[in-house]
C-alpha cells in the first residue's frame, strides 16, 4: 500500500484560473489542467527564479519531488501554448499559506494570511467579497498549520 500523499504548501491561490487562445470559442478547445502545486512550482522556479532546492523547501517537499513536479508542469504549459488548448488551474493536494480576497463592489484586491478572517473590504467596507482560497475548497483546512503543515 502506498504511503499517503503529503500536502504541498502553496503561497496563495492564483488570481486567474483559466486561460484560452483569443478568438476561439471555449467549446472548440481541449482542456489542459494544471494542478495548484504545478502552478506553484512554475511560480517559484520560472516566475520568481528560485532554484529547485529553495523552491522545494518553500513547498515543504523534497528536491527530487519538486524536480518531477516542475517538469510535469512545464510540459503542460508547453502543450497549452503549442497546441492552443484552454488552461485550467485547479485541484491538487495542497494547503495555502495566504489568501487572496477581492471586493465585488469596488474591485479592491488584497492578500491576507490564511489565519485571518476578514468580512469587510478595507477600502470601502463592503461585505461582498470573493474568497479565492474558499473557491478552491480551502481556507479552514489550511488555518492553524505551521511551516511543516501540521496543526
Amino acid at each position: 500500500m502506498p504511503r499517503p500523499k503529503k500536502r504541498r504548501m502553496v503561497h496563495a491561490p492564483p488570481e486567474f484560473e483559466r486561460f484560452k487562445p483569443a478568438g476561439i470559442m471555449r467549446t472548440m478547445l481541449q482542456l489542459q489542467k494544471l494542478s495548484l502545486e504545478e502552478y506553484e512550482a512554475v511560480r517559484l522556479a520560472d516566475y520568481l527564479g528560485m532554484g529547485h532546492q529553495e523552491a522545494a523547501t518553500e513547498m515543504e517537499i523534497s528536491r527530487p519531488t519538486f524536480t518531477r513536479l516542475i517538469e510535469k508542469a512545464r510540459h503542460k504549459v508547453a502543450t497549452f501554448l503549442i497546441e492552443g488548448r484552454e488552461l485550467l488551474i485547479d485541484g491538487g493536494h495542497i494547503h495555502f499559506r495566504d489568501n487572496l480576497l477581492k471586493c465585488r463592489d469596488c474591485g479592491h484586491s488584497f492578500r491576507i494570511t490564511i489565519e485571518r478572517e476578514i468580512t469587510e473590504c478595507p477600502a470601502c467596507g463592503s461585505t461582498n467579497l470573493v474568497d479565492f482560497a474558499g473557491g478552491y475548497g480551502h481556507g479552514r483546512c489550511c488555518r492553524g498549520r505551521n511551516r511543516n503543515g501540521r496543526r
